[in-house]
């Protein structure tokens, strides 16, 4: 008789150089850039009603706060798991275009000049870094 071994997925070669592979897209200046921009927008998204004076529009405020914890709580995964977590860029991206259409489209008369500017500029923001979040994580599963 004779025993074999087998090797658990996780230490297959395969999974271990795709993981390398991601671990170097992940620590270049560019993705540490873009991760750390990408925190801090989430973070002003979520402060921004009371940044920018909006607090008194609840859905607009309950909004922003939903929406910058989870912008947040996404870039923190792709600091902290890149392999893992950059093919969820596409959840940025939806929290970005949300973000930008929301002063119309909550409930209420929320649609003000700060209201706007402050959605339009951040979502637009938001837009961009998730897009630089799957363009990196695509160049690292390129190679």
């Amino acid at each position: 008789m004779t025993s074999q071994t087998s090797l658990g997925i996780a230490e297959h070669p395969d999974i271990l150089a795709l993981r390398a592979r991601s671990e170097r897209a992940a620590s270049t200046p560019a993705a540490q850039a873009i991760e750390g921009l990408s925190l801090l927008t989430g973070l002003y998204l979520a402060a921004s009603p009371w940044i920018v004076g909006f607090n008194g529009f609840t859905t607009l405020t309950v909004n922003n706060l939903i929406a910058g914890i989870a912008f947040t709580l996404l870039a923190v995964g792709f600091g902290s798991a890149f392999e893992r977590t950059h093919g969820m860029s596409w959840a940025a991206l939806g929290v970005g275009i949300w973000t930008v259409i929301a002063p119309w489209v909550v409930a209420g008369a929320v649609d003000t000049t700060s209201t706007v500017w402050s959605n339009v500029v951040t979502g637009a923001v938001a837009i961009v870094l998730a897009l630089a979040t799957s363009a990196v994580g695509s160049k690292a599963d390129r190679r």
